[in-house]
């Protein structure tokens, strides 16, 4: 069935976010008296959200004394810093380009709250120009659960049979497939060595974005 919609994670899929966030979190520990991370150690954890990087840099929990705080000083941070190194991954400019000029809808469906995806958005210029955002607080559930790519689909106006979904971590291929998309690894994500993508059970696995082309 031919693809008329793309849909994109956004840290480690759409766009190289991890220095930002490799950034906001060593100017915490710095405030906190702690010594800093380095960026191999937190690049696997971005596309796991603030939750993941947290446990890296802090070893704490969502249940631990001081949690809340702690996180709540790194988004905020994150915010102040959210495009200082960010751009897209080399060749998504001129794949969304080719897309927009096939007539192909493009979109984002992430985890990160939609108070940090807009404005990462807007400071790459590229708001105006999804057919779909979709963050992890815009609908009831977040990735795994279907709902957020459904809605996206929705948005568009594409059945979810003619939409495909590229991620790079296993919650984005089970969104993908529970919702009925096609679905791609981006292998130039954030994957650690403990993934198995040709376990995901995902149609296929991409190197560089423009090979999205050959699955269109």
């Amino acid at each position: 069935m031919t693809i008329k919609c793309v849909l994109f994670d956004l840290d480690g899929t759409f766009a190289d976010t991890a220095a930002d966030l490799h950034f906001a979190l060593n100017r915490v520990l710095a405030q906190v008296g702690r010594e800093e991370i380095s960026f191999e150690k937190v690049r696997p954890a971005v596309s796991h959200g603030s939750r993941a990087m947290l446990k890296v840099a802090f070893d704490i929990e969502p249940d631990d004394p001081g949690y809340i705080e702690l996180q709540q000083q790194f988004l905020h941070t994150y915010a102040d810093n959210i495009a200082e190194f960010t751009k897209p991954f080399d060749g998504m400019e001129s794949l969304i380009d080719e897309l927009e000029a096939r007539g192909i809808y493009w979109g984002i469906v992430t985890n990160k709250p939609a108070w940090l995806t807009d404005a990462l958005m807007q400071q790459l210029g590229l708001s105006q120009r999804a057919s779909a955002i979709v963050s992890g607080d815009t609908t009831s559930h977040a990735k795994p659960h279907p709902e957020p790519i459904l809605y996206a689909c929705q948005k568009t106006g594409i059945d979810p049979a003619q939409a495909l979904y590229v991620g790079d971590a296993i919650r984005d291929i089970e969104a993908g497939r529970n919702a009925g998309t096609k679905t791609l690894v981006a292998l130039f994500g954030y994957l650690d060595e403990n993934d198995n993508p040709l376990a995901w059970q995902a149609d296929g696995q991409i190197k560089h974005p423009l090979e999205i082309l050959d699955w269109l």
